[in-house]
């Protein structure tokens, strides 16, 4: 058997590499959201009408918020005629352990307990708390306000007048300093639990809660450390690495709430939950006067005190930042910021992991589209209830805010929900209510739905198109991901098309430099890739990694992006020794700006493994492979796609250096989980059942290995068709396979088939 025959692999040539959508994903700034009300909750019977009573005494009448542990519904108490909220939390159950269960009741009647003994005025009172059918509740006061998420998001993520940011913040450090006499730590302070009333005055909400989720099971695991996933623009370093925490965690986290009241986002906005958590261990936030020079300067003082990274080099004590913040109120004079011929969008960019969008509509006046009468401008229809709006803005920005954490499936039902609410309200060609789709088709994207989302960007384009203009940012926004689901389905030559048209508009429109124009530029040599076009993938790549060191700086994530494209076209060039070169600068930047085990660092070691693989350099590949799996499986689980891509090339490598035994055996183990999670005809297992009867060739054992070899034929040509390479490919296979039992006259009609379905197939670019 030749050797050669061994090269099927994950990786340049074959199946899309580990962290490839990194390199050549979409990033335009998409978010996703929160699932919409459908009912009472769980265990509470009815669905939310009339008949919804809890404990005989609780009648909910309408679901006013949902968060990632549960519903807050609005509801009369029944005995006292007083209208309350009620949260009631997810059910209990789910582990099937009767212990578990009073244990967790314990631990919430303990947590409530605590919760309703705090009385401050800075605090939302606890009146009552208990399980209904399995689910946990608490009985609040209701409130008559917004909090602070959604008070963010009714100015359109405008930074709040200093005036009202530190009238706030001194109301939120004497609540703190309250409760931590209390010996009470929230632990989860952050916008969505802050309430500013209508009065004026602002509450804490939810103590015990944080603690409580933990137990419940609400926690994410990032790291093969354990690490428990609270709410991670606000967490603090010591949370992160689950050192002790006390009261100076949550002065962290209230400066992370300053910083996002004092500049419109938190201190590390950067696109995805890692790098947030990086950012928080290792970033030092840019003075929120950078982006705001009338902020008074010990205001800025205060915020980067509360965000140091050791706790000792915070302020030690909320009563000590409640004096600050008096002293601030009674002497700040709000100056006019300078004028600055730097653009806007230049002066957002950072150094951080994600250049953020910074793009705000200015005000129009509002227009009708002179065909369908709709709304085509962003600005609140007469007709339009001004709170409805208002409460469709905060359910967007829990979508996104879902979006961030990677509940897609969440995200897509909110988003569709609003959109269609906004549909009604504002009109169908309404900005707001196309972003709302525009959404909608990214969660599809991220979901594996692409043709759904080709569908849904079109519409986007189009619409925005006729109302927006075509050079619009909006209408390229929707039109480049459009491009983007055309190569996820394989349809590179329209993709290509597509790609090219946004881009070229985009430097008219932007400039060449311009982040947007750059990630268009970024996909359209991914996209050169895809078509064979090696050399031009390779070249503009490295345009757009040179624009983008100038831009965002050489280690920003987006820049090592770019990097890691043009390793991968000098790959597909064969170009493997300048590859390894590339790959292990970008390895060694991730390592330091990410952290070295970030997915995005081990999609980079899995390519520098490959190199090495097509270099010759076997024992080193193997050494490389066998940490990564372990690396891969504490971080992601030994199920996961990115772990069995890194034992298929470990098994690879086993095979190149004779060890076919245990080559056998990881390629079965490998075939085993993917069958499992993906099916018997997954392309992914497919090529794990080959390797499986590669391996048992290079034994000898070729009647076993025909038997696999003709499986995995079939299959290829039931799923791609008797023409598809990979399918002739397998043909082929099997013929060797006979020509080794000697059953030649089998093996030569085989060969001529694959030789006519050559001759005779499509042609293909």
């Amino acid at each position: 058997m030749a050797a050669g025959h061994h090269d099927e692999q994950d990786g340049p040539g074959g199946a899309p590499p580990a962290g490839r959508g990194k390199g050549a994903g979409t990033d335009t700034g998409a978010g996703a959201g929160r699932a919409p009300g459908k009912g009472a909750p769980a265990g509470a019977g009815g669905t939310g009408s009339d008949s919804t009573l809890i404990q005989g005494r609780y009648r909910l009448h309408e679901l006013i918020g949902r968060g990632g542990m549960g519903e807050v519904w609005r509801a009369l108490d029944e005995s006292l005629g007083r209208k309350v909220a009620v949260k009631c939390l997810k059910p209990m159950g789910q582990s099937g352990d009767a212990g578990f269960n009073r244990i967790l009741q314990e631990r919430f009647r303990r947590e409530a307990r605590v919760a309703a003994a705090l009385q401050h005025r800075g605090i939302t009172v606890v009146h009552d708390f208990g399980e209904h059918d399995g689910v946990l509740f608490l009985v609040m006061e209701l409130l008559d306000g917004r909090n602070l998420l959604q008070v963010l998001d009714d100015a359109r993520r405008h930074p709040l007048p200093v005036p009202d940011l530190t009238d706030i913040a001194e109301q939120v450090a004497d609540a703190l300093a309250y409760t931590h006499a209390q010996g009470v730590v929230h632990r989860d302070l952050k916008p969505a639990n802050i309430i500013r009333l209508a009065d004026g005055g602002v509450k804490i909400c939810d103590f015990g809660i944080a603690r409580l989720g933990h137990d419940i099971g609400f926690t994410s695991r990032l790291t093969g450390t354990g690490v428990a996933m609270g709410t991670p623009h606000y967490m603090s370093p010591e949370q992160i690495s689950n050192s002790g925490v006390d009261q100076r965690s949550d002065l962290y986290s209230l400066g992370c709430v300053l910083y996002e009241l004092a500049t419109g986002h938190p201190p590390f906005d950067l696109g995805d939950a890692w790098s947030i958590l990086v950012g928080h261990r290792d970033n030092i936030p840019e003075p929120p006067r950078a982006e705001r020079p009338e902020l008074p300067a010990d205001l800025e003082g205060l915020i980067l005190d509360l965000l140091a990274k050791d706790p000792e080099d915070r302020p030690q004590n909320a009563a000590d930042v409640a004096g600050r913040l008096k002293a601030i109120r009674a002497g700040a004079k709000v100056a006019v910021p300078a004028g600055t011929a730097v653009p806007g969008w230049a002066r957002a960019l950072s150094t951080g992991p994600v250049a953020r969008s910074t793009r705000v509509h200015p005000p129009v006046e509002p227009a009708h589209h002179e065909l369908t009468g709709a709304w085509s401008t962003r600005t609140v229809t007469a007709s339009a209830d001004p709170a409805a709006l208002a409460e469709l803005a905060a359910r967007q920005a829990e979508a996104d805010d879902l979006g961030r954490i990677g509940n897609w499936h969440q995200a897509y039902d909110l988003h569709t929900t609003v959109a269609t609410s906004r549909d009604r309200a504002q009109g169908t060609e309404h900005p707001d209510t196309l972003a709302s789709r525009h959404e909608a088709a990214y969660c599809l994207t991220r979901l594996g739905r692409a043709e759904e989302a080709l569908r849904l960007y079109a519409y986007v384009a189009e619409v925005r198109r006729r109302v927006l203009g075509p050079d619009d940012p909006d209408t390229l926004a929707a039109r480049h991901e459009a491009a983007y689901a055309l190569g996820a389905l394989g349809r590179h030559l329209e993709a290509h098309q597509e790609f090219s048209a946004v881009l070229a508009a985009r430097e008219r429109v932007l400039g060449p430099e311009h982040p947007d124009t750059l990630r268009c530029k970024h996909n359209l040599a991914f996209n050169l890739g895809q078509l064979g076009r090696a050399q031009e993938a390779y070249t503009t790549a490295v345009e757009v990694a040179d624009a983008r060191s100038r831009v965002l700086g050489p280690e920003h994530t987006e820049t090592l992006g770019t990097r890691f494209e043009v390793g991968f076209t000098l790959g597909q060039a064969g170009r493997w020794a300048e590859a390894l070169e590339v790959y292990r600068e970008v390895g060694e930047a991730r390592a330091r700006v990410l952290g070295a085990d970030h997915p995005d660092t081990l999609a980079v070691r899995y390519e520098t493994g490959i190199c090495l693989t097509r270099l010759g350099c076997t024992a080193d590949a193997l050494t490389l492979y066998e940490d990564l799996v372990a690396a891969l499986t504490r971080a992601s689980g030994s199920s996961d796609e990115e772990t069995l891509r890194a034992r298929q090339a470990l098994g690879v490598n086993l095979g190149r250096l004779g060890h076919w035994d245990r080559a056998l055996a990881e390629a079965r183990d490998v075939a085993a989980v993917r069958q499992r999670v993906l099916g018997g005809d997954h392309p992914d297992t497919l090529v794990s059942k080959r390797e499986i009867a590669v391996c048992l060739g290079w034994l000898g054992r070729w009647s076993d290995a025909l038997t696999v070899y003709r499986e995995v034929a079939d299959a290829r040509e039931e799923l791609l068709g008797a023409d598809d390479p990979d399918t002739l490919t397998s043909r082929n296979d099997q013929a060797r396979c006979l020509e080794h039992l000697g059953r030649s006259e089998e093996a030569q009609e085989l060969y001529r088939r694959v030789s006519r379905h050559r001759q005779d197939g499509p042609e293909r670019l």
